[in-house]
């Protein structure tokens, strides 16, 4: 695990707690990533199935096989607790969204749908915009530009991009949660970056705004 930036102090005090029994600490300690574990549900639900699906049942369902599964995961440690919630929270979001599609027999999209980039919160994470008006107008348009950018990219580009400059996740990280190696995590996100770069120069935004 030495890969991987550690879990937060008291997320460890939390984990050493439900080792020692304490069942009330698990409760505490899943309460801490639920509110980013349902965002991240959320953006990547697809939109076709947002009638039917509520993020939030997809979270409580990753609580309950993760408190099933968290003796082996004490037991074996393979990566920080945040990470393996998240890797967790996204497999019960593919497995649902393929039941849909079994269910309907069409399909609903790539399996595991991106989100829009920039929607909220994501969108407030951008550098804050300068107390004028016209600062305002454009960090706005720039953000708009940025996301009709992300939406032009491969949908890996894009997955890695929101994964790792939005969401702050480390390349090793990034590279867990997509099954891939760490250095074909940066270099992936160094080839997006540069196509973002240049899909955003081509749609008219100068070197300056990037």
């Amino acid at each position: 695990m030495d890969e991987f930036p550690a879990d937060s102090g008291l997320t460890q005090s939390l984990l050493r707690q439900v080792r020692a029994g304490d069942a009330k600490a698990f409760e505490q300690l899943f309460a801490l990533h639920r509110p980013g574990l349902r965002r991240a549900v959320a953006r990547r639900l697809d939109p076709k199935l947002r009638a039917r699906v509520d993020p939030s049942d997809i979270v409580q369902d990753t609580q309950l096989e993760a408190f099933q599964r968290l003796a082996d995961y004490l037991e074996r440690r393979p990566m920080p607790f945040r990470l393996w919630l998240w890797k967790t929270a996204l497999q019960r979001l593919l497995k649902v969204q393929r039941r849909h599609v079994e269910a309907a027999r069409r399909a609903v999209g790539r399996e595991l749908v991106q989100p829009d980039p920039l929607s909220p919160p994501l969108d407030q994470q951008l550098p804050a915009a300068g107390p004028s008006p016209s600062q305002n107008v454009a960090g706005a348009e720039r953000a708009q530009r940025v996301r009709q950018g992300l939406k032009q990219l491969a949908e890996s580009d894009q997955e890695i991009v929101v994964l790792r400059t939005f969401e702050g996740f480390s390349f090793e990280e990034v590279a867990s949660l997509l099954d891939i190696d760490p250095a074909a995590a940066r270099k992936r996100y160094g080839r997006a970056l540069l196509r973002l770069r240049q899909v955003l120069l081509e749609g008219g935004l100068r070197e300056s705004g990037l």
